[in-house]
């Protein structure tokens, strides 16, 4: 199982870290992901695309990398 790291930029509620937890636990290859408002620690098999397409996907205006 490996382990990625995301840094965000932008997230300012509980509400955004909770959909961006959402988006993705749902994606195939995501075994966990413990998310805050500067980023999230991400174990699984998913590709680093894919954990960034589905966070851009939910149009919060939050910055990625």
């Amino acid at each position: 199982m490996a382990q990625q790291s995301l840094t965000f930029q932008g997230v300012k509620t509980v509400e955004q870290v909770n959909q961006i937890t959402t988006a993705l636990m749902m994606l195939d290859g995501v075994d966990s992901a413990e998310v805050g408002r500067h980023g999230a620690d991400v174990d699984g098999s998913a590709k680093r695309d894919a954990l960034i397409k589905a966070i851009e996907k939910l149009k919060l205006g939050i910055k990625v990398s």
